[in-house]
């Protein structure tokens, strides 16, 4: 195995021994706690704790919104479970109200949801579709069997975040648009309603920076075509049937291999996927990843995706705004 030049030895360690979950917990969690809160500061915490805490609380004060009679119907795909439930309503909810048709919230359940959550959800979101873990897993069996594709159904276990592809797309027909939870619409999101309205081309939102976990030189090596810069999948828009899942998992393979396993890992195949293909890419200062402090307080863009740095402005102030 050809190891990354930037591997340490825990993570060698890790990777030959299959601990790389142990190690994330026992090392690179808490110094990643302790990094964020001197950054941060205690009170900043503390301030984005309780922010959090009212903000699931606050589901119960949003009343379902009607449905518009005679009026087109779009499904929106989620990944969700007990810790981040109330951001996918958040999410749902925002861009529902500021839009002109009506949205169908697809969820897909990672096995965690909680009955009462799910009541909720339903309360919310009367017309939408909770897909079960059991139900995709039953479906993952029949079209990607553990013994033809044994990286992609293994990896799926280790890193959720690869299910952005796998679950949602594999032995499924049709455009899907997928949103990651935690995002905010505060105006009407044009762009998105369009794809939904005619998708011809995949579709996704401009991250600051690529961020595909794997050096650009194996990546120019597996690419079928140009790379894209800047793919943040957050917001990703796929025709599942033209998803190729023997050379996925090649992809992975060779990755898994070469450089070993990283968190950007769905980035990484997504950005080869999309390689050399002609794609939507939504306006990158209506579609905002990472908003600072003001922005969030006073909302410009369209919509906001709360990553990394910008995780305390959506629990102190983004859902705030969403409140009727």
């Amino acid at each position: 195995m050809t190891l990354s030049p930037s591997s340490s030895p825990v993570q060698t360690l890790g990777r030959h021994l299959g601990l790389g979950k142990l190690i994330y917990r026992l090392v690179y969690a808490p110094r990643g706690f302790v990094k964020t809160t001197w950054q941060r500061g205690p009170l900043n915490r503390y301030l984005s704790y309780r922010g959090r805490q009212q903000m699931e609380a606050a589901v119960s004060q949003l009343q379902p919104l009607v449905m518009v009679a005679d009026c087109p119907t779009y499904d929106l795909y989620f990944m969700t479970g007990s810790k981040y439930w109330y951001q996918t309503c958040f999410c749902a909810y925002s861009m529902q109200r500021h839009s002109p048709v009506n949205l169908r919230p697809v969820i897909y359940d990672d096995g965690s949801l909680q009955p009462e959550q799910k009541v909720e959800i339903l309360r919310l979101f009367p017309n939408a579709d909770l897909v079960s873990l059991d139900r995709v897993e039953a479906r993952l069996d029949q079209v990607l069997p553990a013994e033809t594709f044994p990286c992609l159904r293994s990896h799926r276990l280790k890193q959720p975040l690869i299910r952005k592809l796998i679950d949602f797309h594999a032995g499924e027909t049709g455009w899907k648009l997928f949103l990651d939870s935690d995002m905010l619409f505060f105006q009407t999101p044009h762009f998105l309603l369009d794809w939904l309205a005619h998708p011809q081309k995949p579709c996704y939102m401009v991250d600051v920076k690529n961020a595909y976990g794997y050096s650009e030189a194996l990546l120019q090596k597996l690419a079928p075509g140009p790379l894209p810069q800047k793919v943040n999948i957050g917001i990703f828009g796929l025709q599942s049937e033209a998803m190729d899942w023997h050379q996925i998992e090649a992809w992975l393979q060779t990755f898994l291999e070469q450089e070993g396993a990283h968190y950007n890992v769905t980035q990484g195949l997504s950005c080869l996927y999309l390689s050399g293909k002609e794609c939507a890419i939504a306006p990158q200062s209506d579609y905002l990843l990472l908003p600072d402090r003001q922005e969030s307080q006073h909302p410009q863009s369209v919509m906001h995706h709360y990553v990394a740095e910008s995780k305390p402005w959506y629990f102190r102030y983004g859902w705030r705004h969403i409140i009727p």
